[in-house]
């Protein structure tokens, strides 16, 4: 049974995961109930959308979601009704990394919504992750689920969007992520759903449309296109379908050390300058310049005129 007092551990800014502790306005803490995967073995996908979704956006969920299993890349939402949720059901039964925020403390006398405390018990079971800025015993209100929203996109490397009418959290989420830097996803709808406004209002203003999981992953930075040998239309090999595959992901995270994913990580968003580079990673030059002539040497990242980028093929 889902514990009355759910064992929790505070993390201090120096614990955060590393996209976390960048931001100018990171909390003092976060509660913790379960276990927190390392941020530097893994690629970290915001998940969200409406919470009335359609059919479509249900399927368009599952659909992209399937193509992501096996992958080092956890899932982040919102413990929300709707897609929120769905996005944690999806990945608990592909065996996916999950972190949860709800809008609330993590005591389960307030845990918000009540309805998902049974899904929040299986979250922490299966050794995933509760996050909560708040004080254990703070209900949800309409100042905590912003803060929870702006979390949610500062500790994710993208924020994928599966429907959203005009005005909703899931676009103030989606602005947090652009605000941060964060690259943002979202899945083009009908023209005739007021669903679709978010995705195609974030798309004008210059956000990925992504219609298959192979999108998906080429936005994190997986060479997904040399591992396209299993006949899925939807996405390209995973990790362990096929012995080779690991070795043909060219840069995929989990062959990089923390030092090279740092950089790895901050290039998927844009192309950046040393000087720039430097200063997000926090990185020593001497280490920088000696990691930039290994990610060169190994085809992983190109440089012209004094800015680099990731090679995506």
């Amino acid at each position: 049974m889902f514990p009355t007092h759910m064992k929790t551990v505070r993390l201090l800014k120096e614990q955060f995961p590393f996209l976390l502790k960048q931001m100018e306005k990171a909390p003092d803490y976060l509660d913790c109930a379960g276990a927190l995967p390392p941020s530097d073995e893994y690629t970290f996908l915001c998940v969200i959308g409406s919470r009335h979704h359609s059919s479509y956006g249900r399927d368009a969920c599952i659909t992209l979601l399937s193509g992501l299993k096996n992958y080092p890349i956890v899932i982040v939402s919102g413990l929300a009704i709707g897609i929120d949720s769905l996005a944690h059901e999806e990945a608990l039964k592909l065996g996916m990394k999950v972190i949860a925020f709800p809008g609330s403390g993590l005591s389960k006398k307030v845990l918000y919504p009540r309805t998902h405390l049974k899904l929040a018990e299986r979250i922490v079971a299966s050794g995933n992750t509760l996050l909560s800025s708040f004080d254990k015993d703070q209900r949800g209100d309409k100042w905590t689920f912003p803060v929870r929203n702006q979390l949610m996109a500062g500790i994710s490397h993208a924020v994928l969007i599966i429907e959203g009418k005009k005005g909703s959290g899931t676009l103030l989420t989606a602005n947090y992520a652009l605000e941060l830097n964060r690259q943002v996803l979202v899945v083009p709808g009908s023209i005739f759903s007021e669903l679709s406004h978010g995705p195609h209002s974030l798309c004008k203003e210059g956000a990925t449309p992504v219609t298959t999981s192979k999108d998906i992953l080429e936005a994190l930075g997986f060479a997904v296109e040399l591992a396209t040998n299993t006949g899925d239309k939807n996405s390209s090999a995973h990790p362990g379908t096929h012995p080779d595959t690991q070795k043909q992901l060219a840069f995929s995270t989990l062959q990089l050390s923390p030092e090279q994913k740092r950089i790895v990580h901050e290039l998927q968003f844009t192309p950046l300058s040393s000087t720039d580079l430097i200063e997000k990673t926090l990185l020593p030059a001497t280490t920088f310049n000696t990691i930039m002539s290994q990610l060169e040497l190994e085809g992983m990242v190109l440089e012209q005129d004094g800015i680099y980028r990731l090679r995506r093929g």
